[in-house]
C-alpha cells in the first residue's frame, strides 16, 4: 500500500505522463513492468494449476460431452443457429442462450486435443491469465496513477475464490473470455477518442477504425455471454463522466442546452453510434431468439415466480446483498444456489433486510463520493470501479427479464473487477490517513488477505475436479438444497450405489415437499407424450421411493411398451428389478440396453455388479472390459480393479487404480484403493508413503489411519498400529458401526501386546456400540478363560454362540472350559 494520492489527470493517454525519456530511463521501467507481469502470470497459474486435472463436471457434460454441435464433423452452421447447449434457438425449450463464439472454442478445443479435459482446462487458466493480465494495463493507464495499485487490483483479481466456478468449470470459458473481449472493448473505445486540450472539453473521435473495432469486441464478448453487451454502457458513461476534460453534469449547470449541444456534439455522435449499434443487436438477438423469452420453472428462480410485489422487491435486493457478500467474503460457495437454498423475503421485518439497507446505504456513498471527487477533477478510480462492478451484474438483477437462476458465482466474474479496484481504492486512501504504523498493518492486513484467497481459490479448485466431489460439497455446503440432493442421487445410481440413491432422492422430495404436484406433472407429460420415455423413468422412480413398487413396475412395463427403443429405460427398469430382488430379469433388461444401444456403458457396469454380486467374476470381468472399450472412466476401472483385487490378481488391480487416479488425481478413494492393493502386494513402504501422502491433504480420512494400522500390524509394529487406530477414532466417526470396528481392531494389537485388561475393555466398548459382534464377544471369553475366572469366559462364549451357532471354535473353546471345569472339581 501507498500513502500517496491517486488522483489521476482526466485525459484519455496514460497518467505515466507523456515525456517518452532516454532509453537508459525507460529500461527499469520496462523491466518492472515486465516483473509485475509475470508475478501476475505465476499467481494466476499457481492458483489454478490443481484445476487442470478436473474432468467434465455439471453444465460441462451438456454443453460440451453431449452437445452435438462441438463434435467433430458436426456443422459450423448449426453452432450460429442453436444455443449453448445444442437446441435451437427458436424451440420453446431453449434456454436462448446464444454464444456461438464460446462454442466454437469447445469445438476448436476438440480438433486440437480431443475430448481430453485437461486441455479444456487449459485454455481456461490461460485465459483467466490474459484478463489478469488486461486489468492491470486497464488499471495502470486508465484508473489508478500508481502502477503499484493497478499490480495489487489485477493480484488480488487473479486469486479471489468467486473465479473458481468460472475457471476450474470449463463451462465457465463464456464468462472469462467475455470478460477478456469486454476489456479490449473498452482499451479500443478509449483510443478511438482523442486527448482533449485544455480548451476542448469535449474530444473529438480520433480514431474510427478504433471505435469500429470496439463495437466488433463487444459484439464478439455479447456472443460468449449475454453479459457482454454491458461494456458499451460502460464506454459512453466513461466517455462522458471522464474522457470529457468536464463532466457532463458540470455543463449542465452552466450551460444552456444549445450551447451544450453544440460543444458536446462528438460526444453525442459516439454516444448515438453505439446506442443505435446495441439497439440494432438487440433486436437482431430477439429475432434469433424467435421473439420470445426464455422458460424457466419455479425451481430455477423462485422469487420470479412469487404473485407478491412485495416478496419480489425485497428477495431481489436481499440477493444483491447476498452477490456483494460472496465477493467481499467468499467463505461459503457452492455451485448450485437453487431449490430452497435461499428462502425468499416476505416480510419487511425479515433481519436479511438489513444487509439490503447496507448495501444500498454504501452504495449511495460510492456514487456521492465518485460525484464530489468528478466535479473536483480528481481520481475515477470510484467511476470505473462503480462502472465496473454495476453494468456487468445488471442482466443478472431480473430487472429487464427473468434469469434461470437464484445466485451463480460465475455471473460475479466480471463485476469483481470493480469490487477489485474499489477495495484497493479503499485501502490506499486508509492508508494515507493512518499514521506510518497503521499503513503497515494495512499492508500487512492486504498481504494476508491475499493468502487467505489465494488457500480458499486452491481448496475450491479441488471441488471441481469430480462429479462425486462437486455434488458432495453442494450436499455438506447446503444440506436443505433439494437440487443438489437429486443431482447426487443421479450420480450414485449410476455408480451402482443404489440404496444411497434412493436416500438422497428422498431427501430431495422432502426438501423440496412436491410430491404430489411432481406425480401429477409426470402423469401428465406421458399423457401428451406417450413416447417420452424420462417422464416413465421418472414416474417409476418416485413411486419407488415411496414403496409403492407394483405401481412403479407397471410404469416400468408401460414405458417400455410405448417406448421399446430407449436403453435407458431397459437400464432404469433393471436397477428397479436388482432393487426388488429379481437379478435374472435384470439381467436381461441390462442386456437388452445394450443391444439397443451398443455405447451404453452405465448398463455394461450394471451387469457386471450383478454378475459380480452372484460370483460371476469371469463374466463380469468381460462387461467391465467392454464399457471400457467405449469409454476409459474411473467409474468403470475402480469396480474391475475390485475385482482384481478380491481374486488376488494385485498387479492388474494396481495397473487399472493408476490409471484412475491420473484421470482424477484429486479423487481421495482412488488413491486410497490403490495404497490397499499395494499393501497387499506386499508392497508395505509404498502402501505406507501412499497413505500417509492423502493424510497429509485430508487428515479427517479415517480408512486411512485403518490402512496405516493394518500395514502396521503386518509388518509387527503393533504400538503404531495402535496409534493409528487411536487417530482414527479421534476423528469421531459419525456411524456407531465404524466406531465399534475400530475399538474391536485396537482390542486386537493390545491383546498382540499381552496388555489383556486393556485388550477386554476395547472390546467392550466395541459391543457396547454394535452388541451382533461374535467375534468380540469370543475375544472377551478367552481373555477372561486365560485370566482363570471361567464362569464369566463361560457367558461370553455362549452369547458369542448365540450370534454364530455355526463356529467350531466356540464349540471348542466352550469344550475346553467343561474340561477344566471337570478336573478343578475332580481335584
Amino acid at each position: 500500500m501507498t500513502g500517496s494520492s491517486s488522483s489521476s489527470s482526466s485525459g484519455s493517454g496514460s497518467s505515466s505522463g507523456s515525456s517518452r525519456g532516454s532509453a537508459a530511463e525507460r529500461r527499469p521501467l520496462f523491466l518492472s513492468a515486465l516483473l509485475a507481469y509475470s508475478a501476475l502470470l505465476a499467481a494466476c497459474a499457481l492458483c489454478y494449476s490443481n484445476s487442470l486435472w478436473g474432468e467434465f463436471v455439471h453444465d460441462d457434460v451438456w454443453a460440451i460431452v453431449n452437445n452435438p454441435d462441438v463434435r467433430p464433423g458436426s456443422s459450423l452452421r448449426s453452432i450460429f443457429t442453436n444455443d449453448f447447449w445444442g437446441k435451437r434457438m427458436a424451440d420453446n425449450t431453449s434456454h436462448k442462450s446464444y454464444r456461438p463464439l464460446c462454442v466454437l472454442t469447445f469445438k476448436l478445443n476438440i480438433v486440437l486435443g480431443g475430448m481430453t479435459p485437461f486441455h479444456f482446462h487449459v485454455v481456461n487458466v490461460c485465459l483467466h491469465c490474459v484478463v489478469t493480465a488486461l486489468l492491470m494495463h486497464t488499471c495502470k493507464h486508465y484508473v489508478f496513477k500508481d502502477g503499484r495499485l493497478a499490480f495489487l487490483t489485477a493480484l488480488l483479481f487473479a486469486v479471489h475464490p468467486i473465479h473458481t466456478e468460472a475457471v476450474s468449470g470449463i463451462v465457465g470459458r463464456a464468462d472469462v473470455l467475455a470478460c477478456m473481449l469486454f476489456l479490449l472493448a473498452f482499451l479500443s473505445y478509449i483510443r478511438s477518442v482523442s486527448a482533449c486540450s485544455v480548451s476542448d472539453s469535449f474530444p473529438s473521435t480520433a480514431s474510427p477504425c478504433s471505435l469500429a473495432l470496439c463495437l466488433f469486441l463487444g459484439t464478439s464478448a455479447m456472443l460468449v455471454k449475454e453479459t457482454g453487451i454491458t461494456v458499451f454502457g460502460v464506454c459512453v458513461l466513461y466517455d462522458g463522466l471522464v474522457l470529457c476534460r468536464k463532466p457532463l453534469f458540470s455543463h449542465l449547470s452552466r450551460s444552456r442546452l444549445k450551447e451544450l449541444i453544440r460543444i458536446s456534439r462528438p460526444f453525442i455522435k459516439r454516444a448515438c453510434v453505439v446506442s443505435v449499434y446495441v439497439l440494432f443487436i438487440l433486436c437482431a438477438r430477439l429475432w434469433l431468439m424467435g421473439g420470445s423469452m426464455p422458460l424457466f420453472s419455479e425451481q430455477d428462480n423462485p422469487a420470479s415466480f412469487s404473485p407478491f410485489l412485495l416478496t419480489r422487491f425485497l428477495t431481489y435486493c436481499y440477493l444483491l446483498a447476498f452477490n456483494a457478500w460472496l465477493l467481499l467474503a467468499p467463505i461459503v460457495l457452492c455451485y448450485d444456489w437453487q431449490v430452497g437454498s435461499i428462502p425468499l423475503v416476505e416480510s419487511l421485518w425479515d433481519s436479511r433486510n438489513m444487509a439490503a439497507v447496507m448495501l444500498a446505504l454504501g452504495m449511495l456513498a460510492l456514487s456521492l463520493h465518485c460525484y464530489s471527487s468528478l466535479q473536483k477533477m480528481e481520481g475515477r478510480e470510484v467511476l470505473v470501479g462503480i462502472l465496473f462492478l454495476v453494468f456487468p451484474f445488471i442482466p443478472a438483477t431480473n430487472l429487464f427479464f427473468r434469469v434461470g437462476f437464484v445466485v451463480a458465482e460465475r455471473v460475479l466474474y466480471m463485476p469483481s473487477m470493480g469490487y477489485c479496484i474499489l477495495v484497493v481504492h479503499g485501502l490506499n486512501r486508509l492508508c494515507a490517513v493512518l499514521s506510518r504504523w497503521g499503513a503497515a498493518a494495512l499492508t500487512v492486513s492486504m498481504l494476508l488477505l491475499l493468502l487467505l484467497f489465494s488457500w480458499k481459490t486452491v481448496q475450491q479448485n479441488e471441488i471441481w475436479l469430480s462429479r462425486e466431489a462437486l455434488f458432495r460439497s453442494g450436499i455438506q455446503t447446503l444440506p436443505h438444497n433439494a437440487k443438489v440432493h437429486y443431482n447426487y442421487a443421479n450420480f450414485l445410481k449410476d455408480k451402482g450405489q443404489n440404496q444411497a440413491a434412493i436416500h438422497h432422492y428422498k431427501t430431495a422430495l422432502r426438501s423440496q415437499g412436491k410430491e404430489e404436484k411432481a406425480e401429477h406433472m409426470l402423469k401428465e407429460s406421458i399423457r401428451f407424450g406417450p413416447q417420452f420415455a424420462d417422464a416413465y423413468s421418472s414416474l417409476a422412480s418416485l413411486y419407488a421411493d415411496q414403496k409403492r413398487f407394483a405401481e412403479a413396475n407397471e410404469i416400468y412395463k408401460k414405458g417400455i411398451e410405448n417406448c421399446p427403443d430407449s436403453s435407458d429405460l431397459h437400464n432404469n427398469y433393471g436397477v428397479f428389478l436388482v432393487d426388488t430382488g429379481d437379478s435374472e430379469r435384470a439381467a436381461v433388461h441390462y442386456q437388452h440396453a445394450v443391444q439397443l444401444k451398443p455405447s451404453h456403458y452405465v448398463a455394461m457396469v450394471n451387469l457386471a455388479r450383478l454378475l459380480r454380486s452372484s460370483n460371476g467374476s469371469k463374466e463380469a470381468e468381460v462387461w467391465y472390459k467392454r464399457a471400457l472399450q467405449v469409454v476409459r472412466k474411473v467409474d468403470i476401472l475402480t469396480p474391475l480393479g475390485a475385482l482384481y483385487y478380491n481374486t488376488g490378481r494385485y498387479e492388474e488391480a494396481l495397473q487399472l487404480y493408476r490409471e484412475a487416479a491420473s484421470l482424477q488425481p484429486g479423487n481421495q478413494d482412488v488413491w486410497l484403493a490403490l495404497a490397499q492393493v499395494l499393501a497387499m502386494a506386499g508392497r508395505a513402504k509404498e502402501a505406507e508413503k501412499m497413505t500417509l501422502g492423502i493424510i497429509s491433504k485430508s487428515s479427517s480420512c479415517i480408512e486411512c489411519y485403518r490402512l496405516l494400522s493394518a500395514i502396521y500390524s503386518k509388518q509387527g509394529n503393533h504400538t503404531e498400529a495402535l496409534d493409528a487406530l487411536d487417530r482414527a477414532l479421534q476423528q469421531e466417526p459419525m456411524d456407531p458401526a465404524v466406531k465399534a470396528e475400530l475399538h474391536f481392531s485396537m482390542g486386537n494389537q493390545l491383546r498382540e501386546m499381552n496388555e489383556l485388561d486393556r485388550a477386554f475393555e476395547s472390546y467392550k466398548l466395541a459391543v457396547a456400540l454394535k452388541p451382533d459382534q461374535s467375534q468380540a464377544w469370543m475375544n472377551m471369553g478367552g481373555i477372561q478363560h486365560i485370566k482363570g475366572d471361567y464362569v464369566a469366559a463361560r457367558t461370553y462364549y455362549q452369547r458369542a454362540l448365540l450370534l454364530s451357532p455355526g463356529s467350531k471354535l466356540l464349540k471348542e473353546n466352550l469344550a475346553k472350559l467343561d474340561r477344566l471345569e471337570k478336573k478343578l472339581q475332580g481335584g
